[in-house]
């Protein structure tokens, strides 16, 4: 049917992708390097249309997936829209991890196996991009870290539910929790990668391990993939929808307002501030407390605890 006719990838107009399809793989680049391959929603859009394309095209046995340059594969999503977007409006989140659960899904279930070709810096979303593929090649220089509670969010996109499958139960604390980096050579002998290589024989270690893939029953193959997805899959199922909610709702909080924003300031976010108000029992879910107050003057309603002021008319508030 002409619906499941795959299209040339020169076809596609994408803008922060490269997609090429050659010799039965297809290779998927992010291709954003001045922002180290983080991915911003357009990113995630054209991706899933690149790994839909690859999934229906019958002359492709396997897909690599990489970042451009050799700085960065991926760190996750662009903090910067986060920013700008997300902790203005939460509620258009909810439609954004509704397009990452959908790119995630495509790329587990593409009926064949992918490749992430590591070729520098992996942290938060691109690991779990990293950990959504089927298998992993690093190069040594590669460093792969969680960000979650460094910048106000949480791993819930494929890090907190395939690290514990993956890595074992202490050690995905250790980077869900931490955020520290971990060498390539770590990621090795915790399972998370397959090999590691030069970055010079990065391209050939691939390359020999797409020509192995291609050397197998492609039926075989696909069901193969079906079956050890289970775990993954399960855990994935099990709790994303609720991760998609609760973060879209997070991000009308402090905490993300201020990771977010310092990470775009280039400064170490109030850590210890939002500590020290918990501990005194002051307000820690907005920066200047609930929306209890209001204003005499003008009857603006919904004011902040911490306002002595009107933000509507500027009268002075009384005394709470």
């Amino acid at each position: 049917m002409e619906v499941f006719k795959p299209r040339p990838a020169e076809e596609f107009e994408f803008q922060e992708i490269l997609y090429e399809k050659r010799d039965g793989i297809a290779r998927v680049t992010i291709n954003r390097p001045h922002a180290y391959n983080a991915y911003t929603t357009r990113t995630l859009w054209e991706m899933f249309q690149a790994f839909q394309d690859a999934a229906w095209d019958d002359s492709i046995s396997v897909l690599v997936l990489t970042g451009a340059g050799d700085k960065a594969f991926c760190t996750g999503g662009d903090v910067k829209e986060y920013a700008a977007v997300y902790t203005r409006k939460p509620r258009e989140y909810w439609k954004y991890m509704t397009l990452f659960a959908m790119t995630h899904d495509m790329l587990r279930n593409l009926g064949k196996p992918a490749i992430a070709r590591l070729n520098g810096i992996v942290a938060g979303g691109g690991n779990e991009f990293n950990m959504a593929c089927d298998l992993a090649i690093a190069a040594e220089h590669v460093t792969i870290r969680q960000v979650g509670t460094r910048v106000g969010s949480v791993a819930a996109g494929g890090a907190t539910q395939w690290l514990p499958i993956m890595i074992g139960d202490r050690r995905a604390r250790e980077m869900l929790f931490l955020c520290e980096p971990i060498t390539a050579q770590q990621a090795l002998e915790w399972g998370l990668v397959n090999q590691v290589v030069p970055y010079t024989e990065l391209d050939a270690a691939v390359e020999e391990m797409c020509q192995k893939i291609i050397r197998k029953f492609p039926e075989c193959t696909r069901y193969t993939k079906q079956q050890v997805n289970f775990w993954k899959d399960l855990a994935w199922h099990a709790t994303i929808g609720h991760a998609r909610d609760w973060l879209s709702l997070h991000f009308a909080c402090w905490e993300p307002l201020e990771g977010m924003t310092a990470f775009v300031e280039k400064r170490e976010p109030r850590y210890l501030e939002i500590r020290q108000r918990l501990a005194e029992g002051l307000p820690t879910e907005f920066p200047w407390g609930g929306y209890v107050r209001s204003c005499p003057s003008c009857g603006a309603s919904f004011l902040p605890e911490g306002f002595r002021y009107c933000g509507q008319c500027g009268a002075v508030l009384p005394s709470p």
